[in-house]
């Protein structure tokens, strides 16, 4: 075939556009078809997240457990023991661990999604892929942390005789269903944003550090209703969807605290509406981040 030849038939090809587009030619319905389409690269890039955290080093993956287990003792000695917060709290321990637990999984959702564009710049400007492989490959990553973090919780529940075997157990599916929704629309969000002003990913890793300690993690919220009383303010603080969602932890596997605790009225009601907000956040960030993403090649 000769040159002109190949002209005339690419000349014939239908234009298929791979950038940023209306919301009725790029919706998130769309967007989870291409993502389908390419799942086995989304799936090599998750691998290649965990495999780069650990690379070289001679303990590799159980470095995913040292560094839980270090957190946990460190709180646990330091809060716990020289601060004297175990004698107002029973099973410590476990409490600490259970909202570390489900903090942790937005925390690395949302900082891991907010790098995920510009850290993989070399591979966009190359081919092309939906833009959404990348936040969600770090959701995938941060998924992987999270089970085997759950697997020390429940083994350390087993050890201390306070296995979660109760109805309880229910408040654990919407506070997970919470933390990942709301994870991944601020993952989608910051992922666009970061990459054009450069400063989001190291405000974003303050503001997750404040949100740490705006979380009853480490105190419980019976404390905050006791220094807030049952006003305004408390209610703009229980329902921060982070809070909602470590309380809903804490109810699930703290069996210590099932009867001495203190928690809001109507919990699962709160998770319920917190979810449907996070879906609807989730709808409008995408968009966002599809508005965005045209240009992801050009500003890398």
């Amino acid at each position: 075939m000769s040159a002109q030849e190949r002209f005339a038939a690419l000349a014939q090809q239908k234009l298929v556009t791979v950038g940023s587009g209306s919301s009725a030619d790029r919706g998130l319905i769309r967007s989870v078809r291409e993502v389908l389409d390419h799942r086995e690269m989304l799936s090599l890039l998750v691998r290649r997240d965990l495999k780069s955290r650990y690379k070289d080093s001679a303990l590799g993956f159980v470095w995913t457990l040292v560094r839980p287990l270090t957190q946990l003792f460190i709180y646990y000695v330091v809060i716990g023991q020289f601060l004297g917060a175990e004698r107002g709290i029973p099973q410590f321990a476990i409490y600490v661990y259970t909202g570390l637990t489900a903090y942790g999984l937005l925390s690395e959702i949302v900082g891991g999604s907010t790098a995920s564009i510009v850290g993989n710049s070399g591979l966009i400007k190359k081919i092309y892929l939906p833009r959404e492989v990348f936040p969600l490959a770090s959701t995938g990553s941060a998924l992987f942390n999270f089970a085997i973090q759950m697997v020390i919780l429940l083994l350390a529940t087993l050890a201390l005789g306070v296995f979660p075997i109760s109805a309880n157990l229910i408040y654990f599916i919407p506070s997970f269903l919470v933390l990942l929704v709301y994870g991944m629309a601020f993952g989608f969000l910051l992922a666009a944003v970061n990459v054009y002003l450069r400063d989001t990913q190291y405000l974003v890793e303050v503001l997750l550090m404040l949100a740490l300690w705006a979380s009853p993690v480490v105190y419980s919220w019976e404390m905050v209703r006791g220094i807030l009383g049952n006003g305004l303010a408390l209610a703009i603080y229980t329902n921060n969807p982070i809070t909602l969602s470590v309380l809903g932890f804490q109810k699930a596997f703290w069996i210590s605290g099932a009867e001495t605790a203190a928690y809001p009225d109507n919990l699962m009601l709160s998770l319920g509406v917190a979810l449907v907000i996070g879906v609807g956040l989730m709808v409008i960030f995408h968009r966002v981040f599809t508005k965005l993403q045209g240009n992801f090649a050009q500003a890398l």
